[in-house]
Parts: structure tokens; sequence; C-alpha cells
């Protein structure tokens, strides 16, 4: 190994860090990598002669093979692994060295990190990184933060391994601290709502009218083609056309456990809504869904005593009408998202631009899909709520009559479609006025004395006697 020789070190090597690795090479980058396990290395080196890695056999051999400034990329499970491999590279780093965790990183922890990196001669960015591992190999969408100062030593690296729309690399400057994780972990929580109503579509395609997978899988083609083209619809298409090989002429989605495994991500989106007072009910509904279906045993167990749902075939309703439900509720999704995002701005101060990440999550990503284009639009006439803006204040008004068919269809043939329903309240509450909140506040008024505003004299809080005292 020659000292400096280098342009690039790529610490963990599983599925996306190699898939990274190896993109780094095919872009011209000479890629130095290092994996705990030495064998990793070696046999990815081996594998891919093409690529010229350079495998070591340690962190300092990996930062002496690297020209200056040098660059680090980490693509290591989130959590203390990360902490310890910045606490393993800090004493062999220099002035302007960068190092960035391209993993799935909680953004308080980037936020700590960066924080801690700012007494330190190195700069630290935080990047999110969205494609899974095709997108890895042949172009991610990338989201970076952190450290400014450390941006323009990876700028041309990042964009030369992205994914391209044509609105050009997805990539942008997410902001500072924590901003570029945060942005993956909304990402993640859209990521959570989409596939869930995919999945409620599914099902009402499949019990709700009675369609088999060849059915879907032209159903799902077709959606693709239209206003719904997204990677998950697309996919959705192809699994469905899947046969089981154990089982001829069976679908091999059928064959699959109803158990949703997670990561985490979509609960740490739901938390950080909360913290921020934003109302998230659709990814919520997704992540509830995945809780709820974790432990069949469970389940069986509430089906022995209380009967299997009498699930049947929804009366009333058309495959264009799920469509509709689908398309409507996928944009109160991004909405939500969005309107998270803005959330985050403002309280933290990030700098980011909500139409940047718009674009570069246009290709690459997993939540790629038509629906940004109007997206982009809409958050370029800054209403605040994105269902205000056209064109989508459009498409969602001409699709409630239908959304509403299947929510009411769904649950009196007890089909549970909870992202569709929750994104169809979440619509009706903003739309009704008044709602439900004049009671809730009579009641905290009644026994917290809180106060209430008075319809008549809104801005002014007043308190009232709505109970009897003890002594009257």
């Amino acid at each position: 190994m020659t000292s400096g020789s280098c342009d690039v070190g790529l610490i963990g090597l599983g599925v996306m860090g190699g898939g990274l690795a190896r993109n780094l090479a095919s872009r011209g980058y000479r890629v130095a990598i290092y994996s705990r396990s030495r064998e990793t290395a070696l046999r990815l080196q081996a594998t891919h002669p093409e690529a010229g890695f350079t495998a070591v056999s340690d962190l300092g051999d990996l930062v002496r093979s690297l020209s200056r400034p040098r660059r680090v990329f980490l693509l290591v499970p989130a959590g203390a692994g990360v902490d310890d491999l910045l606490s393993a590279l800090n004493p062999f780093l220099e002035q302007d060295d960068v190092v960035v965790d391209a993993g799935n990183s909680h953004y308080q922890d980037t936020e700590r990190r960066c924080a801690e990196a700012s007494a330190r001669p190195w700069r630290f960015l935080g990047m999110g990184v969205s494609g899974g591992a095709d997108g890895a190999l042949r172009g991610p969408s990338l989201m970076p933060g952190g450290d400014v100062r450390g941006w323009p030593q990876v700028e041309r690296v990042c964009e030369a391994i992205a994914a391209a729309s044509d609105r050009g690399p997805c990539v942008a400057w997410c902001g500072r601290g924590g901003a570029g994780h945060f942005v993956k972990m909304v990402h993640n929580g859209i990521e959570y709502a989409d596939m869930q109503l995919l999945a409620e579509s599914a099902l009402l395609l499949r019990r709700g009218l009675g369609l088999e997978p060849a059915a879907l899988a032209e159903i799902f083609e077709a959606w693709n083609g239209a206003e719904l083209e997204s990677f998950l619809v697309e996919t959705a298409a192809r699994i469905h056309r899947v046969e089981d090989p154990g089982v001829p002429g069976a679908s091999l989605v059928d064959a699959v456990l109803d158990r949703a495994g997670q990561k985490g991500t979509g609960r740490w989106t739901v938390e950080a809504a909360l913290a921020l007072g934003v109302a998230a009910p659709v990814v919520a509904a997704a992540v509830d869904a995945r809780l709820l279906s974790a432990d069949p045993g469970a389940r069986s167990g509430v089906r022995a005593r209380l009967g299997q749902a009498p699930a049947g075939k929804v009366e009333g309703v058309s495959v264009d009408d799920v469509r509709s439900a689908f398309y409507a509720s996928r944009i109160v999704a991004y909405a939500e998202g969005f309107t998270l995002l803005g959330a985050a701005v403002r309280e933290h101060a990030y700098g980011t631009s909500l139409a940047e990440v718009a674009r570069i999550w246009r290709a690459g990503c997993i939540i790629r899909a038509r629906v940004l284009d109007a997206i982009l639009v809409a958050l370029s006439m800054d209403l605040g709520w994105l269902v205000l803006a056209e064109p989508l204040r459009a498409e969602v008004a001409q699709r409630v009559p239908a959304w509403r068919r299947i929510v009411s269809a769904a649950v009196r043939g007890a089909l549970p479609v909870p992202a569709m329903s929750a994104s169809l309240a979440w619509l009706d509450t903003i739309r009704t006025s008044p709602g439900s909140a004049a009671l809730i506040q009579a009641l905290r008024d009644s026994f917290g004395a809180h106060g209430y505003e008075r319809r008549d004299r809104p801005g002014e809080l007043v308190h009232s006697a709505w109970l009897p005292t003890l002594d009257s």
C-alpha cells in the first residue's frame, strides 16, 4: 500500500457499504476498504478485481492510504458502533479531513456528534442514503448535513455516485447539524406510510374484490404507468408475478408470513412529530400496523377467543375506487412528511430547502414517485398546507368520493385499512368546523381551569364554572 494512493476510504462492507464501494470505484475513484472482518474486505477485493480496491487491515492504514484532505465514509449500523469508530479514527485524522456517517443514525445522535467534532480539526457530516442495495450500487438519493465546511470536500464525490433525474443529481446540502439524517428519517416515515397504503390496496383488491395475484400485477402495472408511478408500485407489480418455487402455480407472496419487520425509523418519525407538535396520523397508523402484525401467535389467540373477523367482499366499490383512495392517501402521507420537515427547519434552524428535498427524492430513493413533481409545484406556492396548492388540491378533491366509499366499504367488510382511514380522517378534521375540540377544551377547563376561547372572542382566554362546587 502506497501512502496517499486512494481517494476515498469506506468502512463497513455490508450490502449497502459494498454496493457504495463498487459505485465509487465505477466513477473512477480509488477506494480503500475496511471491515472488522478482514476476510470480508479481502473477499470484496477478490470478487471485484475491476474495482481496484485497496483492502486495509486497520484504521490507521486506512487513513494513511488516503490523499489529503482525507474523505472517510462510514456504512455501519447506527448506535454505539458509530461513536466507537469516530473515537478510533480521531487520533489519525488531521486538519480538514472529513468523516461522513452514511448510515441510518438518529438525527439527535448526529447533532451530538457534530457538536463533539466541532472541537476537533476534522469535519463531521451525517448523510442519509436511500435506494436499497441496488441504489447504493447504481445511484442512491443522498441527504448530507452537518458541518458545512466539510461539504466542499465531498460534494463532487456525492454528485458522481448519486442517482440523477431530469432535475439533476439526487443530492443536495440539507443543512446544519442533524439535518441530513432528519430528512432521511422523514423519508423513511413516508416510506412506512406508502408501503402500508399499498398493502391496504392489495388487501382490498385480493380479499375485498376477490382478485388473484396475476390480476394485481396487471393493475399495479397500469397504475405505475400513470399518476401512481413510483418505485414501490412498480415493485409490487413484480412481486405479484413471482411464483412460489415450492408450490407450482402458487404465488410466492401468499407464502409470506403476515408479520412485518421494522428497524425503528418510522417510530422515530412519529416521536419527532410528537416532539414538534405536528400531526402524523398516517405514518403513525403504518407503524401501529407493523406493531400489531409483530406477534402472529398472539393474534391467533385473539381469533380463537373472539372469532375470525368476518372479512368478505366489499360492496359498491371498484378497482378505480381503490386507485383513487390510494392516490389521495399517498398525497396526505407526503404532506405530513413535508409539514414535519418544515417544523424541524424552523425549530432547529437547519436551513433545509424543502423544494430541494422533493427534487432529490425524485430518483434513486425508495419513495421516488411522480407525485413529487406536483409537490415541487405546490411547495413553490408556500400556502402552508400542501393539499391547498394546485395541482394537489384538485387531485385530492376529485378523489374524495371514491376515497370515502372505500373506507366505508372496508369498515362494513371488516377489512382493516388504518392508513387510508387515518388519512381521510386527517382531511376531514382540518375541513370540519366546528369540530370535536370544543368539548375537549371545555372538559379541560372544567376539571383543570385551563381556560378556553369563546368563538365570538377568539384570542381571549376565559374560564367558566362548569361543575357545581363542593359547598354549593
